[in-house]
């Protein structure tokens, strides 16, 4: 999705970042979008987990 961007690209996204929420909230919201995808990805962990021990129960009722 991200990959046709390039670095102009990027640039520019920062930029319009930068003048649309300025240099004191910027932080804050990398810092906030960061915790949310480690949410996301601790979650996503956990329910990978949870589907793998389901599997693993059901191969051992199959096999007795």
């Amino acid at each position: 999705m991200f990959s046709n961007i390039g670095i102009p690209g990027l640039i520019l996204i920062l930029t319009l970042a930068l003048i649309i929420f300025g240099p004191k909230k910027l932080p804050e919201i990398g810092r906030a979008m960061g915790q949310t995808l480690k949410e996301f990805k601790k979650s996503t962990r956990e329910l990978t987990d949870d589907v793998m021990v389901d599997i693993e129960e059901e191969k051992n009722k199959l096999t007795k």
